[in-house]
């Protein structure tokens, strides 16, 4: 494979898996998506354990995790009878792929068990009702953030991209929202 040899590359995907650790990965998960997302070609198990210095159960179980998460597959290479695996590289769908995962294990469970509070809390006349405002606060808040995900997933990429580009200035738009001192005077279109 051969990337792991560059001074940046492995400096990266040293990096990256120490970043993993502070996202809530384990560090030789995010390693192997760094490996893999370097690669200009598919590389199988045994080549990763190689080039990171990894327990082939390690590189498995971090294989199965990111084929999960949408963000690493499994392919083919003609002639070879071993499961080669590549990276997402499209840094859109990527970052798309690991928050629409990240929402299904984190955030859809914490919706869940609080409309379940929200519910019980209806019945209970004896709980304080700042501990009923802000968990009913706390699921409102979450329920809206969820449908504002769900609705900037239904927007195309392009449209997307040229709404981060435009950051701030995007609250200028809102009746109310905040100029800022350092925004265009107007916003040109978006198509």
């Amino acid at each position: 494979m051969g990337v792991e040899k560059y001074p940046e590359a492995l400096e990266f995907i040293l990096h990256w898996g120490e970043m993993g650790t502070h996202w809530g990965a384990n560090r030789s998960m995010a390693q192997v998506h760094a490996l893999l997302y370097l690669s200009d070609k598919p590389i199988d198990a045994e080549e990763i354990c190689n080039a990171l210095d990894l327990a082939r159960s390690n590189v498995s179980n971090s294989l199965k995790e990111l084929q999960g998460y949408g963000i690493v597959k499994r392919t083919h290479v003609a002639g070879d009878r071993r499961d080669h695996f590549v990276a997402e590289t499209d840094l859109w769908d990527l970052f798309m792929a690991i928050t629409a995962e990240r929402k299904r294990r984190e955030i859809d469970p914490t919706i869940a068990k609080l409309a379940e509070l929200k519910e019980r809390m209806e019945s209970n006349k004896q709980l304080p009702e700042h501990v009923r405002a802000r968990i009913g606060r706390m699921h409102e808040f979450i329920a809206t953030l969820t449908n504002w995900y769900d609705d900037v997933r239904r927007i195309n990429k392009a449209t997307l991209v040229k709404l981060m580009k435009l950051g701030g200035k995007v609250a200028r738009l809102i009746p109310g929202g905040k100029k800022s001192e350092t925004a265009e005077p107007r916003i040109r279109s978006l198509d």
